[in-house]
């Protein structure tokens, strides 16, 4: 069985995350690949319900989507993460998981905090700054940039679409979906993206 890897998305809620993630997955899944997902907000409805939004809850998240992670990596999967994950030293603590079994990829959709706010499609940020939501990445609390991420996105200057090319144009060069890792009669190599209903901006 081939090695699996993990592919972390990072950033700001509403930088792209999970629009970009829900593109690379199924083209992951059609080369031929065994993708599992992992949602920082699915996650939190499922194994860290309970879980609050203070430094220590939100570094127990995501330890226990790295032990996941990790887990999946093992078994020859690759595994799409999309988490926040505002905290370097967490993330490099899921990256060490990862790495005991199998490759992996941090993403940093670089989107700006302007950005993030114009789009606000749950309108997380206004009730933020109001008050209302308090603890809140980018807004009451930090987001810590990772300092060298294997691939860094800003979504002002790309389409999901063309972000989704760049990711999978990494992972190859990366090794990560070379001809080994795909079934016979997988699909060629290097294949555009296919256009798929637009998403909503996200977490």
């Amino acid at each position: 069985m081939a090695s699996g890897f993990t592919l972390w998305f990072t950033g700001l809620s509403g930088a792209g995350k999970t629009t970009i993630a829900a593109l690379v997955a199924p083209e992951l899944e059609r080369r031929g690949l065994l993708v599992e997902g992992l949602d920082g907000d699915v996650v939190r409805t499922h194994l860290s319900q309970g879980l609050g939004f203070s430094k220590e809850d939100r570094d127990a998240n995501i330890e226990r989507i790295g032990w996941v992670a990790s887990r999946l990596t093992r078994a020859g999967a690759a595994v799409v993460v999309s988490a926040i994950s505002p905290y370097d030293e967490a993330r490099r603590k899921a990256r060490a998981l990862v790495e005991e079994h199998g490759a992996f990829v941090e993403v940093h959709v670089a989107t700006p905090v302007e950005e993030c706010m114009r789009r606000d499609v749950k309108g997380l940020y206004a009730r933020a700054q109001s008050g209302e939501v308090p603890a809140f990445t980018g807004v009451s609390d930090p987001y810590e940039e990772p300092e060298r991420p294997e691939l860094r996105i800003d979504t002002t200057e790309h389409e999901p679409e063309e972000s989704a090319r760049l990711v999978l144009a990494k992972l190859e060069e990366l090794g990560l979906l070379d001809e080994d890792r795909r079934r016979l009669d997988g699909g060629e190599q290097g294949a555009e993206v296919p256009a798929l209903p637009a998403l909503e901006r996200e977490t």
